[in-house]
């Protein structure tokens, strides 16, 4: 049984930071996120100066629909992500796009924290 449904065309908030945006919505006790990242995004640029915190403490699971996004854990692991991978990336981290093309991620737990 359907008991709530959004649309991420309407999104309820819309975060914007430099180079890129979260559009949020929020379903029951369910908050999902659509991220965009444009080229030259990278998170100790574009939302540290937002959040003040040494690496992104968002614990993101989701879906890459397009784009490359690469990042460092602060434990020094590398990682790349792109089309069609699902991730699941610990709080602790930096993370930049990589090419020319925007990153769009799906977040279905990083999100209601997010920026």
């Amino acid at each position: 049984m359907l008991t709530s449904k959004k649309n991420v065309k309407t999104p309820d908030e819309t975060r914007k930071f430099a180079k890129g945006k979260i559009e949020v919505v929020k379903v029951g006790d369910f908050t999902f996120g659509l991220g965009t990242f444009e080229p030259g995004w990278k998170w100790s640029k574009s939302v540290k100066p937002i959040v003040k915190t040494d690496s992104c403490q968002a614990h993101h699971v989701g879906y890459t629909v397009s784009g490359r996004m690469a990042g460092i854990m602060d434990d020094g692991t590398t990682w790349e992500i792109g089309p069609g991978d699902v991730v699941d990336i610990p709080p602790g981290h930096d993370a930049w796009t990589v090419g020319r093309k925007p990153v769009v991620l799906l977040d279905f737990m990083g999100a209601a924290d997010y920026a």
